[in-house]
């Protein structure tokens, strides 16, 4: 265990987590103070925030207040993007901004580009949304417009969370999320692209199981798990529900980020 890795005493999930939307989240657009909006969405629904909190926001609205609209059409393709695209029969467009995001092509086949995003971490077509992408005042004639996932999600992550505990008064997390597939499994599940706050692992090495076992190599992604958690409740087609706040977690404030997720690139088996 690092030194500052939260331990089982630091930490306490109890028998019940409450998991809820936080209703009345606007359409976001460029330039908008994400923290003041929240902030308003959580006074209206006389939601006061308490230690343990964890307010989890999904990547797109972030997204959209930095202004990370692409219009494809305004868009000029490289040659690399050019024969990549012919390759593995998607827009070249889109590979170019594939490549520009992305650090290195780690898997190709039809349809999709596995790819190490610049953040770091590893996924499909390098996090490009292309649903609801579209700025609210889009030219007419425009388009189709995709938006980038946002430029440092443990930055904003950690500006959210100090303007909520300066307004409520209390030590809450920030989880800033996105959703993505995994290599052995269908479907994609909900993770955390920008932590604050919270531990974003839990190493229980050391902890004894219910025979008295010493755990040796038991660590969750805590963080994940309540990005997971929270992305069944904001839903991912018209749901609406952009925030979400869970409830039921004691934890130590904690410095860790959503780097500190991220393997060793030595031990990634699919680097």
């Amino acid at each position: 265990m690092k030194p500052g890795e939260p331990t089982s005493a630091d930490l306490h999930v109890g028998s019940e987590l409450v998991v809820r939307a936080v209703p009345g989240v606007p359409t976001i657009d460029a330039g908008q103070d994400l923290g003041e909006v929240i902030i308003a969405s959580l006074v209206r629904a006389e939601l006061d925030l308490v230690a343990g909190d964890v307010v989890v926001v999904a990547s797109k609205i972030i997204s959209r207040a930095e202004g990370r609209f692409v219009d494809l059409g305004g868009l000029t393709p490289g040659d690399a993007a050019l024969r990549l695209a012919e390759e593995v029969d998607k827009d070249p467009r889109l590979v170019e901004l594939i490549l520009r995001e992305s650090t290195g092509v780690s898997r190709k086949t039809t349809g999709a580009l596995i790819v190490r995003h610049r953040l770091g971490f590893v996924s499909a077509n390098a996090g490009i949304d292309a649903s609801n992408a579209a700025p609210s005042r889009a030219p007419e004639g425009s388009g189709p417009w995709v938006l980038l996932l946002p430029r440092d999600p443990d930055a904003t992550a950690a500006t959210l969370r100090a303007k909520l505990a300066r307004h409520f008064s209390a030590e809450v997390g920030v989880i800033i999320t996105d959703s993505w597939g995994r290599p052995f499994r269908r479907g994609t599940v909900g993770f955390a692209l920008g932590v604050a706050g919270v531990p974003a692992v839990w190493d229980r090495s050391g902890a004894l199981d219910r025979h008295g076992r010493v755990l040796e190599a038991t660590v969750s992604a805590l963080a994940d798990s309540i990005a997971a958690a929270a992305d069944l409740v904001a839903g991912q087609a018209d749901e609406g529900r952009p925030v979400t706040l869970v409830r039921g977690l004691r934890f130590r404030p904690s410095d860790d980020t959503a780097q500190t997720l991220l393997r060793d690139l030595e031990d990634d088996l699919y680097a």
